[in-house]
């Protein structure tokens, strides 16, 4: 029996990968470990130039602290990322679903298994679908995670049931590029997974990662609103409110389609991701954004400062000096964090379920932060009594 940690760097999809590796090892009969342990797995990230450095430090860190190191994920795929690392170091650039069979099969396994391995959160993330076939002049996932593939919607449903049965009151479906989920042999797009999955018996809340504009349309909208246990927030990517910007950058559509595809979900609690300093930006154009901002009723954007990624068309040009790409970042999270403070001042006096996620924590079926001491694991319902740095301040019901 061998001992193991598992660590991932990035995004939700990067966490149901090292999951997805991890329970491969306890179904091996194999024992996890916080600390110090035989083997350590790093699902790496490259979406950024920052993420790929805390990706090598990572694995430096683990290459001190265990005997043998296997480095999966994005960043694999880029050359020299883990040029000098360590002796007992392994990476493997592999796709996602071929690492677990890659890193058990070097490990091996023992005769005491371990049949099911339950998730080690409150919520369960569940990957319908990797990679992406589209060509946004910026983002390397489609070069490092291929083009774009679904799971089987039984085998979705299947491990929907199993995370429920375990006792995982939340499922988030997660995945690169969730609208293009298809099982055409099945008949299934994302809106009848949605609501299949939603329906699956003991799931008390389903809620989708992030979803591509040009997935929001009727049929889905129908799906998130006829399925009682769809939490009522939504991940919207936007990367530049400015029509110039946005061409430049590949994406499919315009600012005015952004805010006219939203309208329809005024109220749900709509979040973003937005590019500051994206080659060609200048005042106006980050003026611009922050209008669309404010104009699709955002309530928290995630910053990104623009960092040229290897083999995309954009790689060879950053024309934003650092400097400015810092104060625009600065400027947008202020307007974030004002538009999040606004929608926290809205709920005092009301009551809403909290699922707490962790001590003093939980969150709300919008996905807005609540802080109340009550056992975590459990739904409850809540007071919004008050404001504080990090949420709603609640107290039981």
């Amino acid at each position: 029996m061998a001992t193991f940690s598992v660590r991932y760097l990035g995004c939700k999809v990067s966490f149901a990968d090292a999951q997805a590796v991890r329970e491969r090892l306890l179904a091996d009969g194999h024992e996890e470990l916080e600390g110090r342990a035989d083997v350590a797995v790093v699902n790496t990230c490259c979406v950024t130039h920052e993420a790929v450095s805390k990706s090598r430090q990572a694995v430096s860190r683990a290459s001190r602290a265990h005997g043998r190191v296997y480095v999966t994920g994005c960043a694999t795929h880029l050359a020299g990322a883990f040029v000098g690392a360590a002796p007992n170091v392994t990476v493997l650039p592999l796709r996602s679903e071929e690492a677990p069979a890659a890193v058990a099969g070097d490990v091996g396994a023992i005769g005491c298994v371990h049949a099911d391995a339950r998730l080690g959160r409150t919520r369960a993330f569940v990957k319908i679908q990797d990679g992406c076939s589209f060509s946004c002049a910026f983002c390397v996932i489609p070069s490092v995670r291929g083009g774009t593939r679904s799971r089987r919607a039984d085998a979705v449903l299947r491990e929907v049931r199993r995370r429920a049965a375990q006792g995982h009151r939340e499922i988030v479906l997660t995945g690169v590029n969730l609208g293009c989920f298809r099982d055409r042999e099945a008949g299934y797009a994302l809106p009848r997974l949605v609501r299949e999955a939603g329906a699956v018996p003991g799931v008390e809340r389903l809620r989708l990662s992030s979803i591509e504009l040009n997935h929001v349309d009727g049929a889905l909208v129908a799906a998130l609103r006829e399925t009682p246990t769809v939490a009522a927030h939504l991940h919207v990517p936007l990367q530049s409110g400015d029509d110039g910007i946005l061409e430049a950058m590949g994406r499919r559509y315009r600012a005015a389609h952004y805010l006219a595809k939203l309208e329809p979900l005024g109220d749900f609690n709509l979040t973003t991701d937005v590019i500051v300093g994206f080659p060609g930006e200048d005042e106006a154009a980050f003026e611009r954004t922050l209008e669309v901002v404010r104009g699709a009723g955002i309530t928290k954007v995630h910053v990104f400062p623009y960092s040229p990624r290897p083999g995309t068309a954009t790689a060879a040009r950053d024309t934003v000096p650092p400097e400015v790409k810092k104060e625009r970042g600065a400027r947008l999270r202020a307007l974030s964090d004002d538009l999040c403070l606004r929608r926290w001042r809205s709920k005092l006096g009301t009551t809403d379920l909290v699922l707490v996620d962790r001590p003093g924590r939980g969150y709300a079926d919008d996905y807005t932060p609540w802080l109340l001491d009550a056992e975590v694991g459990r739904l409850v319902t809540a007071r919004a009594v008050g404001l504080g740095e990090e949420g709603v301040l609640a107290v039981a019901a």
